[in-house]
């Protein structure tokens, strides 16, 4: 991606001095002669960084800097000032600027300025077209992922979602299959009704059936009213059954009966009651297992299983963990007030080597744990949890499938430089590079130390 910066300055020498030296960098390069022109080329549009004195003729780089941050928000400003106006610009700052910079001016400290705020503005574009793809459909909301076997079953969904068949979603506790289930929901002629969820596990033997089916007043001690069940309340609507497998037998032939004939009665009472209920079903425990040891119905199993979901766990789709763990984040920072906009290369790579036992769930209470133990705006490999962040002792680099070029040589060098407790000398003779080679990648990226 080639940007394009604009140069606002009332002195020629000042304005055609920086034009030539960003030209010379690889950069498209506009210039105005006032505020007035600077604001019609943004407004135009095409715009990604701009570069305002702070003290001009006719509107000032102050008030160029409001116009932005109001209009075009998302656009860096820096701001040039004299001596005699630092207060001025962190004023300035406190108001939006990216950044300022005293004359005379240190060329090489504006261009690495105007880097990092352009990789900040690329990074904050490609989360916004995140954000927007995520956001693009709401029945896959909380579905995060663009590996094959997400990107499959995303296309079974779409098939199987508005007809009446029943769904068993499997896979290890954590892999989300929750929100498969809702997405099956969502996607049906029947999302304009409340899904009822039933937590299976949750749910006593001596209040299960009660809780699924209701009970007529006075069918049991305690029972001084009536109560609908869960299948009565799901009417027109889905069931999804939580962990099925923990349901006992006595359960599971009336839950058969409901898929059979749609038909119930409740706990003490007399007269059936028809249904129409979509189930879902979801377990960790592989059934068929379940159905040769006894403990499951086989007839109940093979009513369930029309459709068969199977979620693999994180640590067979990793290329997904940077799309959650920016997901995550901004569920983190939503929740706690907070702006953080990314972790960085050592984190991310020791992220990608853990195994996520507890899957999804894990990695979510991960980046919970990491944001608040970060003091910045990007979430660093000490600020992980000891158990993920010991992972990257490992001999290994990992990243991930369709970074750039670029960023595998960032996250390889960073790597090697920490391994190496930042001996400059050593790590460039392990790469194969000369140290001043390193010395100026690393001030490339802004990085000193």
């Amino acid at each position: 991606m080639k940007f394009t910066l604009l140069i606002i300055d009332d002195e020629k020498n000042i304005r055609e001095g920086l034009a030539a030296n960003f030209e010379m960098e690889d950069y498209n390069v506009k210039t105005a002669a006032s505020g007035e022109e600077g604001m019609k080329l943004i407004e135009k549009g095409d715009i990604d960084l701009v570069i305002t004195d702070l003290r001009m003729n006719g509107m000032s780089g102050e008030k160029v800097l409001q116009k932005v941050t109001a209009e075009t928000p998302g656009i860096p400003v820096i701001i040039l000032t004299g001596h005699g106006s630092i207060d001025a610009a962190v004023d300035a700052m406190r108001h939006g600027a990216y950044d300022f910079l005293t004359k005379p001016l240190n060329l090489d400290q504006l261009s690495l300025i105007v880097k990092r705020a352009l990789e900040s503005r690329e990074m904050s574009i490609q989360h916004q077209a995140l954000k927007k793809e995520v956001e693009g459909n709401a029945a896959f909301k909380g579905m995060i992922g663009n590996s094959l076997p997400v990107q499959k079953i995303k296309e079974t969904i779409r098939k199987v979602a508005d007809s009446k068949a029943s769904v068993l979603i499997t896979g290890e506790s954590g892999v989300g299959k929750d929100v498969i289930a809702n997405a099956i929901h969502n996607l049906s002629s029947r999302k304009n009704k409340q899904m009822i969820s039933v937590h299976c596990a949750a749910l006593s033997e001596s209040i299960i059936e009660s809780e699924l089916f209701g009970h007529e007043k006075g069918a049991f001690t305690g029972a001084d009213h009536l109560k609908k069940g869960r299948f009565e309340l799901a009417h027109g609507s889905t069931i999804f059954f939580d962990e099925i497998g923990e349901i006992n037998q006595n359960v599971q032939i009336k839950i058969l009966r409901v898929l059979q004939e749609k038909k119930f009665e409740r706990v003490g009472g007399e007269q059936t009651i028809e249904v129409d209920v979509r189930i879902i079903a979801a377990t960790n425990r592989n059934l068929e297992e379940e159905v040769k040891a006894g403990r499951f119905r086989q007839d109940l199993y093979y009513r369930l299983n029309v459709v068969h979901l199977e979620m693999p766990p994180l640590r067979e789709r990793k290329e997904d963990i940077g799309l959650l763990i920016q997901h995550f984040i901004d569920e983190f920072n939503a929740e706690n007030n907070r702006h953080i906009t990314s972790i960085d290369n050592r984190a991310k790579s020791a992220m990608l080597k853990y195994d996520w036992p507890g899957n999804i769930r894990e990695l979510r209470n991960c980046i919970e744990s990491a944001g608040v133990m970060s003091n910045g705006q990007q979430i660093t490999l000490e600020d992980l949890p000891p158990y993920v962040a010991n992972v990257s002792d490992s001999d290994t680099i990992s990243v991930p499938v369709g970074v750039t070029l670029e960023e595998v040589e960032k996250t390889v060098i960073l790597e090697n430089l920490a391994r190496n407790k930042n001996n400059k000398t050593k790590t460039a003779e392990l790469l194969g590079i000369g140290r001043k080679t390193l010395q100026r990648k690393l001030s490339e990226w802004g990085i000193e130390e």
